[in-house]
């Protein structure tokens, strides 16, 4: 049984908040977490966060039990669905001048019993923690191109000015190649989904630390967006913090 906190807060700069995040939960018990991250240097991003989030809320809690029966089963009904969304989106920033060129970040993550499936565009995050902490996704973005090709190492492209250019988006073309990840929990273990208004302020080490302490759930997940929102505030900070563990909320 997983406890979640939700937490999406505007930050201290901008005046919309792009994100959308959700928690869905279905009778039998699977569990689906989203963020998506609305493109701030696009037009009508919180559009394209938000048609994301709907629909896919919409088609985990409609479709069909056979859909989910087995790990396979769930990994081609999450391609096939966001690809389904991906196409929607795109087609509406066509219909609508307002709407050009908009895209979001995703990230989707699958959840039943100790098994986890995330679908991943762009550059918002997704982090295991269990003692340590392993980050589970790894951006899309032009800083990591480089450090594909050897022009920088991991350690440059952590502090690259164009760090946040990102290579990937939900709705910027008609098709979209999606990542698909599969992880298992283990005992004690948490998941954290975030956009970049939190992972750019808090490095994966002090997320951890805050994460393991012993507050309940939601005073932890108040606490990364104050953090956050000292620090500069810059984005919009949304996330999902879920623990496989009893703890107060």
């Amino acid at each position: 049984m997983f406890q979640y906190v939700v937490e999406s807060d505007t930050g201290k700069i901008r005046e919309v908040n792009e994100d959308s995040v959700a928690v869905l939960k279905r009778p039998d018990g699977l569990i689906l977490a989203i963020v998506a991250d609305g493109m701030g240097g696009h037009k009508a991003g919180d559009v394209a966060s938000k048609m994301t989030v709907d629909q896919l809320g919409r088609y985990f809690l409609e479709d069909q039990e056979e859909a989910f029966s087995t790990l396979d089963n769930k990994k081609e009904w999450l391609s096939e669905r966001v690809q389904l969304i991906n196409r929607s989106v795109y087609d509406h920033s066509m219909e609508h001048l307002e709407c050009k060129g908009m895209g979001t970040t995703l990230i989707a993550a699958l959840l039943e019993g100790n098994e986890g499936i995330l679908c991943h565009i762009g550059d918002s995050r997704a982090y295991l923690i269990n003692g340590g902490i392993e980050q589970i996704t790894r951006d899309h973005s032009y800083v990591n191109v480089l450090v594909d090709s050897g022009e920088i190492s991991q350690e440059e492209a952590e502090e690259h000015p164009k760090k946040n250019w990102i290579v990937r988006a939900l709705g910027t073309e008609a098709d979209i190649e999606r990542e698909l990840i599969h992880f298992s929990f283990v005992d004690a273990s948490y998941l954290l989904i975030c956009s970049d208004g939190l992972s750019n302020k808090i490095p994966k080490e002090e997320l951890a630390s805050i994460v393991h302490t012993t507050a309940p759930l939601s005073q932890k997940g108040q606490e990364l967006v104050t953090i956050a929102n000292d620090r500069g505030g810059e984005d919009n900070i949304s996330f999902v913090l879920l623990s496989s563990m009893d703890e107060e909320v």
